[in-house]
């Protein structure tokens, strides 16, 4: 069986800010991971697709306020950015 992907260092060139806007964004991070292998059966960012984050933005984060799903958008955009796509996203 394989370790499980440390999201801390999969994100540790595109975190920049405060300590708290960093550990905020490890934090989401986790949680998106952790919600797509429950769901879809994927461990790691390497293989998830453009749907598995559009589900987990409409159907997890669907009913928490504007503001938190603007947040989890930011962290949805760090993970895209780090995985190289030009996935677009809009709340």
């Amino acid at each position: 069986m394989s370790t499980p992907l440390d999201m801390e260092l999969f994100l540790a060139g595109l975190l920049t800010g405060s300590h708290a806007t960093r550990q905020r964004h490890l934090r989401q991070a986790r949680l998106i991971q952790a919600e797509i292998a429950v769901r879809w059966r994927r461990e790691s960012p390497w293989f998830w697709q453009r749907k598995h984050l559009v589900w987990f933005l409409k159907h997890r984060m669907g009913r928490r306020s504007e503001s938190t799903r603007y947040y989890y958008l930011l962290t949805v955009q760090l993970l895209v950015r780090r995985l190289g796509k030009s996935w677009v996203f809009s709340l």
